[in-house]
């Protein structure tokens, strides 16, 4: 290896790091998607005693799935803020729905 004359990553070495990407992208955001989702069901089935229980384990629904897809984004080298961010917080409004209906 030459300092001076550094090698250019071959086509193969590109989409190996490509497809390591994609992977490690979607184990992130569907662990953290599911600990949104346990959120938001934990918020749904809170006790009735304390009102704001639910409400309070839905917005950590909500901050957990925007984390979840930022997460994704940074890994892929994207820029965090995106319409894509608006996705996470599916999970926190659906809780939301079941929990003041």
């Amino acid at each position: 290896m030459d300092p001076a004359n550094p090698q250019r990553p071959s086509l193969e070495s590109r989409e190996i790091t490509r497809v390591q990407q994609w992977v490690l992208s979607v184990l992130v955001a569907t662990t953290i998607l599911h600990l949104a989702a346990g959120f938001a069901v934990a918020g749904v089935f809170a006790d009735g005693t304390r009102a704001g229980a639910g409400v309070g384990l839905n917005i950590l629904a909500m901050v957990c799935g925007v984390g979840a897809v930022v997460a994704a984004r940074l890994i892929h080298r994207r820029t965090p803020l995106s319409w894509w961010v608006l996705l996470g917080l599916v999970p926190g409004v659906v809780g939301l729905w079941f929990v003041l209906h």
